[in-house]
């Protein structure tokens, strides 16, 4: 389609342009919420370390309490960090509760329901069965077992793991170094005053969010002038951060007032593309600057914000060593309303969901898809994804959509 490639082409090529995961650092656990492994998770202990309780009650033999009616003797207790050091005789029993050890001779576990307790005497209401509610040694895992993969993002149940196993530093991927440029004589800062002629910046805060929950470490570079020198100058800024990704915002196509793609071959860019059979976004520009990454994203706010999830969180995770920076984030859902046939470019509607029960969501496009009106954007709860060349489509029709209110990972 004159000259504009495929998005699943154009995010095969950023990704292949990620030429190897950042470096690895450690980290104290207490600070690693968020982060990427590097190396796996692998236990330093065994969990539970003993035979454990998994109720309150009495441990016993259950050869001794296999019967309704048996009377034991009480002869000790054992508690969660003060276990029971003797062991459990014929006729014996032992006042046990949750987490706790088992003591040596008990092999079942008569739950406080199940049992009488008449002074020093347990008397049992309900047979019990070897085995019963004793959680064995190793249940959760085993010391030397692997249990975290590479490429894992530490959440809260990740991070209790990794506790658990005993691990106090993890080995996980630095945050890539995302330098996020603005360009165009247009845009001001947000809270400044606009001339009567320009517009509040609000792309740079968008991309630099993206790119924070993806994993990455911001870097705002301001807002440039439609100018050579200006844009060199960001450039440099770039480099002296140390970016792995230049993320620049508006100027990338070839009008008169397009600056970004020239001034950046006058610096050296190795282009790979930049323009994409995508809409919002089809003047989307990649390529590498030395060792620095480079997605130019149109300056339209929606457009960025797009072509922001689709490429620049892969590229991202890719840096981060996610194995899933190329998987499909779509999911399936029902068409809301009728829609024409579609062109040659891929079609990521602005859309609302409505969910019943059980039910696959039903997905409606809005009416306007102007890619610079953000007010549509901000209460859209999905992207509807239609392909190249889509037939016409019927309300009810199976459709795919990119949720837009769920984590990015």
């Amino acid at each position: 389609m004159n000259g504009l490639i495929p998005v699943a082409e154009a995010l095969a090529r950023v990704l292949a342009s990620v030429r190897r995961p950042v470096e690895a650092e450690t980290v104290p656990l207490v600070q690693a919420a968020g982060r990427v492994l590097a190396a796996p998770i692998v236990s330093n202990r065994t969990q539970p370390p003993f035979a454990a309780s998994a109720m309150d009650g009495y441990a016993v033999r259950a050869a001794d309490a296999g019967t309704v009616g048996a009377a034991l003797r009480l002869s000790g207790t054992s508690a969660a960090g003060h276990g029971f050091t003797g062991m459990v005789g014929a006729g014996e029993a032992v006042r046990i509760f949750t987490g706790a050890p088992v003591p040596e001779g008990a092999d079942a576990i008569l739950i406080q329901e199940d049992a009488d307790a008449e002074g020093e005497t347990i008397r049992v209401r309900e047979a019990v069965e070897p085995g019963r509610f004793i959680r064995r040694e190793g249940l959760d895992f085993a010391s030397g077992q692997t249990l975290l993969n590479a490429g894992l993002s530490l959440d809260a149940r990740r991070l209790a793991l990794a506790a658990a196993s005993g691990h106090p530093a993890v080995e996980v991927r630095r945050r890539p170094r995302v330098a996020i440029l603005a360009t165009g004589d247009e845009l001001v800062e947000p809270g400044a005053t606009p001339a009567w002629d320009q517009i509040v910046a609000s792309n740079s805060l968008a991309l630099a969010a993206l790119a924070e929950e993806a994993g990455a470490e911001a870097i705002d570079l301001g807002i440039a002038a439609d100018d050579h020198a200006a844009l060199e100058a960001a450039f440099r800024r770039a480099r002296n951060a140390q970016a792995d990704l230049l993320v620049t915002l508006g100027g990338a196509s070839v009008g008169d007032h397009d600056l970004v793609q020239a001034a950046l071959a006058r610096e050296g860019l190795e282009l790979g593309f930049w323009r994409v059979a995508l809409r919002p976004g089809k003047p989307l520009m990649h390529g590498r600057l030395g060792d620095m990454l480079v997605i130019g994203l149109p300056g339209n706010p929606v457009s960025s914000i797009v072509c922001g999830l689709l490429f620049v969180v892969p590229a991202i995770r890719s840096m981060l060593g996610d194995p899933q920076a190329r998987a499909d984030r779509s999911e399936p859902a029902i068409l809301g309303r009728d829609l024409p046939a579609n062109d040659g470019r891929a079609d990521y509607m602005r859309a609302s969901l409505a969910v019943e029960g059980g039910r696959l969501p039903v997905v409606t496009p809005e009416n306007r898809q102007d890619s610079s009106m953000l007010a549509v954007l901000g209460r859209s709860e999905a992207l509807l994804v239609r392909e190249p060349h889509a037939s016409a489509a019927t309300a009810g029709d199976p459709c795919r959509i990119i949720r837009l209110d769920r984590r990015l990972v």
